[in-house]
């Protein structure tokens, strides 16, 4: 074998583990509330393009961060261990160095705060808070005395920031405000991204609860969260419901397309356990997104039907 082959499989190794990384199949939590968020500024003749581009770098670039600091955090109290149902971690599996990590950690943080800076440019000082801490926060999560993923508190964040601020915010930086609706429609993928997380740990619930990462489900058992799961999917798919008895259009209802999916990843989830629930978690992502952009063309139907006809 040739010097050259061996370099081009090193060169692939090291891509396959950031790419374990960056875990793409939880990559729509980010990217889904941009989307919405933007196709409400659309609707209200207020978006603004090279704002919601940024606003969606941002958002990814914290959401690979707080993936990033996880794996170094979860690797120094010993939860990612041989006995991890979930995919490979990177840095407890010594395919990334720890030092590695923590230093691209560092630099993806530094470059979203400054695409985030033509936000604030933009948008004021409210933007500046949101970044900075959705930048502690991406840290604190697994990190610090009192780690928010190791409290049961992890799911409340993540809908909060994934959901209320995510949407909010992509409205925020292109309206210069937030109404009633948006927050009402950011319910939705927050409420997706927590099932993401909800697949995550009742996964994980056995090796969790050895080392003392008390997530939700670690808390109140699997069949509770899987319970959970359902309440959430039902209430998310009742926002359009609502959006529509309000005055928005029925085309947002296209968002129910999504809906047979969405049954299928449930019942998945409530006849599956162990390593089958990593295809649930990748299923659940393709619900969020199918939702996500279904949600969104509704949104825009009437618009676009008023520019051309």
């Amino acid at each position: 074998m040739t010097e050259g082959t061996l370099q081009g499989q090193s060169s692939t190794s090291r891509f396959q583990a950031w790419m374990l990384a960056i875990r793409p199949k939880t990559l729509p939590a980010g990217a889904v509330p941009v989307v919405v968020g933007t196709a409400l500024a659309a609707v209200d003749g207020k978006m603004l393009p090279i704002a919601a581009v940024v606003a969606l770098l941002c958002a990814l670039g914290i959401q690979v961060a707080t993936n990033f600091i996880n794996e170094i955090y979860d690797f120094r109290k010993g939860a990612d261990t041989a006995d991890r149902l979930g995919p490979t971690r990177t840095v407890a599996a010594g395919l990334v160095s720890e030092k590695n990590m923590i230093v691209v950690s560092v630099f993806l943080l530094v470059a979203v705060f400054f695409m985030g800076l033509y936000l604030v440019y933009l948008a004021g000082w409210p933007i500046l808070l949101v970044g900075l801490l959705s930048m502690f926060f991406a840290w604190a999560y697994t990190g610090g005395p009192f780690p928010i993923a190791y409290s049961g508190l992890g799911d409340l964040f993540v809908f909060i920031f994934f959901g209320l601020v995510a949407v909010g915010g992509t409205y925020y930086v292109q309206a210069q405000e937030v109404t009633f609706p948006v927050l009402t429609a950011a319910i939705a993928p927050g409420l997706f991204s927590v099932n993401i997380l909800l697949v995550n740990n009742i996964r994980d619930i056995d090796t969790d609860r050895k080392v003392g990462k008390m997530t939700l489900p670690a808390r109140i058992g699997g069949g509770n969260a899987r319970w959970l799961y359902l309440g959430f999917t039902i209430v998310a798919y009742f926002v359009p419901v609502w959006m529509w008895m309000t005055g928005y259009s029925l085309w947002v209802m296209l968002s129910w397309l999504s809906l047979p999916l969405a049954v299928s990843q449930t019942k998945t989830l409530f006849g599956s356990d162990g390593r089958a629930l990593n295809a649930v978690l990748a299923g659940t992502g393709r619900v969020m997104t199918l939702y996500g952009f279904l949600f969104s063309a509704g949104l825009l139907v009437p618009a676009l039907s008023a520019l051309f006809l």
